[in-house]
């Protein structure tokens, strides 16, 4: 699952989502330690795959980031794995910033996942190519953000909770 947007509350600027750029800023939408939790139960690994650009940029302190990571572990202890990219994304390839699927081949390597049966959710494009291009179902979380989606998505939602919802119905 992604982090900004996904988990926590997005700032919005001109149509466009972006990550807190503080640690007083980061705060998870209500309903995602119980749908955390549901997941959890029904024997998901849960694992946070989010690109974290500005650090890369040199407009973001790496330390702030994982302070917002310590904070959702402590908020959300059933995240079994929290995958960063801190690649700058200005052109430079990288295998490991979405929509590239390596953060997702990565953590299921490392927790022996099976990705046939697993999933990704998202509130951006970049989430939905990176699920597809591991070979993980799709969920969308719409917020009616200024982009468009380049693939589209399995499902469609309009949060964490109806998109752990639909996950939970397809066991």
């Amino acid at each position: 699952m992604d982090r900004d947007g996904t988990l926590n509350v997005q700032v919005i600027r001109d149509g466009q989502p972006y990550a807190p750029d503080k640690l007083e800023a980061f705060r998870l939408f209500p309903e995602v330690p119980a749908a955390c939790r549901a997941l959890k139960a029904a024997g998901f690994a849960l694992v946070v795959a989010t690109n974290q650009p500005d650090v890369g940029r040199g407009t973001q302190s790496q330390t702030v980031v994982e302070a917002m990571h310590a904070r959702l572990q402590q908020l959300v202890p059933e995240i079994d794995r929290i995958e960063v990219c801190y690649d700058p994304g200005q052109g430079e390839p990288s295998r490991r910033r979405k929509p590239e699927p390596g953060m997702l081949l990565d953590a299921a390597a490392a927790l022996g996942v099976d990705l046939a049966r697993s999933w990704m959710v998202g509130d951006r494009w970049r989430d939905i190519d990176c699920g597809q291009r591991a070979g993980v179902r799709t969920v969308f979380i719409d917020f009616g953000y200024a982009e468009k989606l380049h693939t589209p998505a399995d499902f469609t939602v309009k949060s964490f909770a109806e998109a752990a919802r639909i996950i939970l119905a397809q066991l």
